[in-house]
């Protein structure tokens, strides 16, 4: 095998532990903090995971490019999200440690290190990515280094579309420390009048956006590029005329996302969440990113201004918001991106342009299966039928995250053409508050009845519900996914979506929508498991389900794969499962507390980590039950969030052919050498690898199945046309 890479845990337990004792203290008490790893540090560790991307040469040099600023896209938010939390429970003066030990200082304290660590390989991997690309001729260059023409020419582009947005702001007695936007790129400029010994300092925002200009320029239509930061600096004596520069730097701040609005004060949770954004743009700042080699006085001066420690600012040696290499990797240059990807056509809705309601009810159940087949043609397809199929009388729909486009269209065209339309639309999806807000009151507009849930609860359930006159009976059909209702995530995303047309399914997301729209959740389900309620409580009874089996016949076998496994009571009753013997396999993308491989405790375990081209968000639970297997699907990773305070549902896969879906789905992530990682027992991930150079991934693989799946259903199609063609023409034949 060849030598394949491990990411350290700097907070791994040490190898030195006595093992023994550790199961002595655990043989009836899954409580022992050494048992659990930490949240936050195995989030950062998934990010050390996808950076690996960019450092893998086997990966196509813009596609690296790609991984890179994933990672720094990832930190962002990171911070925004985690770094704030704990920054608010240590204000607040929480102590109490998590299920791993850990107070909010001993995490925070732990995070900037793994953070220092993420940041170094982050800057070598950006410094050697940037000498791979000069190689293509693909530059990121400075201004002053570009021939004369070019300065000017560029010159000329800042003096007509830049300068006019730009806003320079004095400080000094007279004028205060002005606000800084959270993730807003700032020049802090210090300069003097000529032949003066006195220095002043401005601030000048960087006018990134859409209506301005990206943050990479290309020069004279090539692919070399210079920053907009960079421009601007080059040219301040427009900014400040006749007065000297002595130096400029570049700084960034993160502010925390978590606010707290008074629910008390709010009418309603619409307002709410519009005091909330309102809110985070003046949230305290949580990072403090400044350019390397800024002066020492300057920086404190910033850190002091904003009210942050020393260990709250990050120098940059390379490049600032290195999220705005997403510009870089999208160049369209083949031979350095991924091999392209068209989502297949499902195999049964390929060549059968009938109405889709009819396919569902005489086919039974379809199993989606994205990005390797497409959204547009099956989810797209199902609700755009529904608005204009004059059978259909009603449709209800959870809204979590969405874009633009047909699905809004399609809800909006239900209306109009008479049908009626409930949409619950989750105000609290993070960091789409703003755009959920906006697509509430257009749905609001068009006469949709637009609800925001239960009290209390984030509804992160994937739902489409349509009620359909079929002959004289009503019948119901439905879309039960695992990922969003966005056109965009649904190419780069792995995701499950079920459309069927099952009696009790229907019957139970009738209740459901119900306690959605209403009051009262129905004490129990015929066949989906729904949280906040039924869905937790159901988990570990399979669990438990499964121990009492397995001493009873062996074979005991769960398969999870998920985004996030964090709930304590989940991982106490796994470990439980695989000290009875029941051998456990895991796809856990992300944060994982369960530490696998533990003699006594968690000997049948086993966590697999993939990383790929495409982000793994599809969630499956498959128990062996004595071998009546039972397989589902749905929104809910096994985090306490999701299991306690979210609505989210799971639903039973239960014909055949899409468990056997299902199964090759697992067989082949779980079989996976080229982007699958395993969790060792001290917390360090280590790649698999293969000897053969060329070996493909999990999803590489299983865009290749997709692809041969519909050829298959094309030739068959061809094959049985030709048939009743044939079998038409002998007919007339023997009538002649």
């Amino acid at each position: 095998m060849m030598s394949c890479p491990q990411i350290p845990d700097d907070h791994a337990i040490d190898d030195d532990d006595d093992n023994g004792s550790l199961i002595m203290k655990s043989l009836n008490n899954f409580n022992d903090t050494e048992l659990y790893l930490n949240r936050e540090l195995t989030w950062l560790a998934f990010n050390q995971r996808v950076l690996h991307e960019a450092d893998d040469a086997r990966t196509p040099l813009l596609e690296r490019v790609k991984f890179l600023a994933i990672v720094s896209n990832n930190l962002d938010e990171f911070f925004m999200k985690r770094i704030g939390g704990l920054k608010q429970q240590i204000a607040a003066g929480v102590h109490t440690p998590t299920v791993d030990g850990r107070t909010p200082n001993q995490q925070l304290a732990e995070c900037r290190a793994l953070i220092a660590a993420i940041q170094e390989d982050q800057e070598r991997i950006f410094a050697e990515l940037m000498s791979a690309l000069e190689q293509h001729d693909i530059r990121l260059t400075a201004v002053n280094q570009l021939p004369s023409d070019a300065q000017e020419r560029l010159r000329d582009h800042f003096r007509t579309n830049i300068f006019p947005m730009l806003t320079p702001l004095a400080m000094d007695p007279a004028h205060p420390f002005p606000f800084i936007s959270n993730l807003a790129l700032n020049l802090l400029v210090t300069l003097r009048y000529p032949g003066g010994s006195e220095t002043y300092m401005a601030r000048v925002k960087v006018p990134i956006s859409k209506d301005v200009s990206k943050r990479l320029i290309p020069v004279n239509g090539s692919n070399t590029f210079v920053t907009l930061d960079d421009l601007v600096v080059n040219n301040l004596d427009m900014l400040f005329p006749g007065m000297e520069i002595e130096r400029c730097a570049l700084f960034r701040v993160t502010r925390n996302a978590i606010v707290e609005p008074d629910a008390e004060a709010a009418n309603d949770l619409l307002e709410m969440i519009e005091t909330e954004l309102r809110e985070r743009h003046f949230a305290p700042i949580v990072r403090l990113e400044v350019q390397a080699g800024m002066d020492p006085v300057h920086r404190g001066m910033l850190a002091a201004e904003l009210g942050l420690n020393e260990e709250d600012v990050y120098e940059v040696a390379g490049l600032i918001a290195k999220r705005d290499l997403f510009e870089l990797a999208s160049l369209d240059i083949p031979e350095l991106r991924d091999r392209p990807h068209r989502p297949c056509d499902h195999p049964l809705l390929a060549n059968d342009r009938r109405n889709i309601f009819h396919v569902i009810r005489e086919n039974g159940p379809l199993l989606l299966q994205h990005p390797y087949e497409s959204f547009a043609t099956t989810v797209e397809r199902f609700l755009s039928t529904a608005a204009r199929d004059p059978k259909v009388l009603a449709i209800k729909m959870t809204l979590y995250r969405t874009s633009a486009g047909p699905i809004l269209d399609a809800l909006i065209e239900a209306a109009r053409n008479g049908k009626q339309v409930a949409v619950l639309v989750e105000l609290k999806a993070r960091f789409d508050e703003a755009a959920n807000i906006g697509w509430a009151r257009r749905l609001e507009s068009e006469g949709i009845h637009v609800t925001y849930g239960v009290l209390g609860l984030k509804t992160h359930s994937k739902l489409i519900f349509v009620v359909r006159r079929d002959y004289s009976q009503l019948r119901r059909y439905y879309h039960i996914g695992t990922g969003n209702y966005h056109a965009v995530t649904a190419k780069q995303y792995t995701d499950f979506g079920l459309l069927g047309c099952d009696e009790d399914i229907g019957q139970d997301l009738t209740e459901l929508f119900n306690y959605l729209t209403g009051y009262s959740p129905p004490p129990s389900y015929r066949k989906i498991l729904a949280a906040p309620y039924t869905l937790k409580r159901g988990i570990l009874h399979k669990i438990q389900r499964e121990i009492d089996l397995h001493q009873q016949q062996g074979g005991g076998l769960i398969q999870m794969k998920m985004n996030a496994l964090e709930d304590p009571d989940i991982i106490r009753a796994l470990y439980k499962a695989s000290r009875a013997g029941v051998k456990i396999d895991l796809i856990v993308r992300d944060t994982c507390r369960l530490r696998p491989g533990l003699p006594g405790i968690s000997e049948t375990i086993r966590v697999v980590s993939i990383v790929g081209r495409f982000l793994e968000h599809g969630r499956i639970l498959y128990f062996r039950n004595g071998g009546n297997e039972e397989y589902y699907i749905g929104s809910a990773d096994m985090m306490r969030r999701n299991l306690e305070s979210r609505v989210e549902v799971l639903a039973p896969v239960e014909r055949t052919e899409l468990r056997q879906e299902l199964r090759l789905i697992l067989d082949v992530q779980f079989a996976d050498y080229r982007s699958a990682w395993d969790l060792q027992s001290d917390g360090t991930y280590i790649q698999r690898c293969s000897d053969d150079p060329n070996a493909k991934g999990a999803q590489e693989t299983l865009i290749g199945v997709a692809e041969k799946r519909l050829a298959a259903a094309a030739k068959h199609k061809e094959k049985t046309l030709r048939s009743r063609l044939l079998s038409h023409f002998e007919h007339r034949l023997s009538q002649q």
